[in-house]
């Protein structure tokens, strides 16, 4: 059966190893978008993230939002999202509150301009539309585990806990449906497997051997793929 399913969760709580060991273990394509700090290299080059404006970082949003919506058109047949639209809304509405750069220690309360959040807000609604369109389901990964220092997540534990209240209060409002789905990686699989009624086309540890291998070829992943089941 076609569905097309959204993983969802804030910064480090595993999107990414979780969607990348289920399309192998159910042989269901997995589409994402790159990091806004992947992005920035081709946005504003020589640029770091921690640097850029609001406009800045509302522009870099939006090119992830495209580079996503790309990449799920060319899935029809169903797919495995890591992450979703909603994700680049509910970032930039959590800023109004947490900080332009809302990282511990760095900038933590420098709030954004009068115009930020109105913009935030209009891009919500095609965001919002997007999502409703796209997906048929979501998986929601709680916040378990402790924020990866990698340098890759410009973020604070106090910006993650308030996104993963606004993603479900937000599936909530849109009336998608979700499923909480926590615990070590392997029980995730299973659990995921069992709700959907996928096919599991090897064991779920080769599944979880695979993801981790994929990631430890990723730099920016190596912490994550040596033991973590973070993102």
């Amino acid at each position: 059966m076609r569905k097309r399913i959204a993983v969802s969760g804030t910064y480090s709580t595993g999107k990414t190893t979780t969607t990348v060991a289920l399309s192998h273990l159910t042989g269901m394509p997995r589409t994402h978008a790159r990091t806004m700090r992947e992005i920035l290299a081709d946005a504003l080059p020589g640029k770091r993230l921690e640097e850029c404006s609001a406009p800045e970082l509302i522009q870099l949003g939006i090119r992830r939002f495209t580079e996503r919506a790309v990449h799920e058109s060319r899935l029809p047949d169903g797919f495995l999202s890591d992450g979703s639209s909603l994700h680049e809304w509910v970032y930039g509405k959590v800023r109004v509150r947490a900080g332009i750069h809302p990282t511990d220690g760095y900038g933590a309360t420098d709030a954004p301009p009068d115009f930020y959040e109105e913009v935030i807000d209009g891009m919500g609604a095609v965001l919002k539309d997007h999502a409703l369109r796209s997906y048929d389901v979501f998986v929601h990964l709680p916040v378990e585990f402790d924020l990866v220092a990698d340098g890759h997540r410009p973020v604070s534990e106090r910006f993650r806990h308030l996104s993963d209240e606004l993603l479900r209060r937000t599936l909530d409002e849109l009336g998608i449906p979700y499923h909480v789905v926590g615990g070590p990686l392997e029980e995730r699989l299973a659990t995921v497997v069992d709700i959907f009624g996928l096919p599991a086309l090897m064991s779920l540890g080769r599944a979880v051997e695979l993801s981790r291998a994929e990631m430890a070829g990723n730099p920016r992943r190596a912490a994550a793929a040596a033991g973590h089941v973070t993102e």
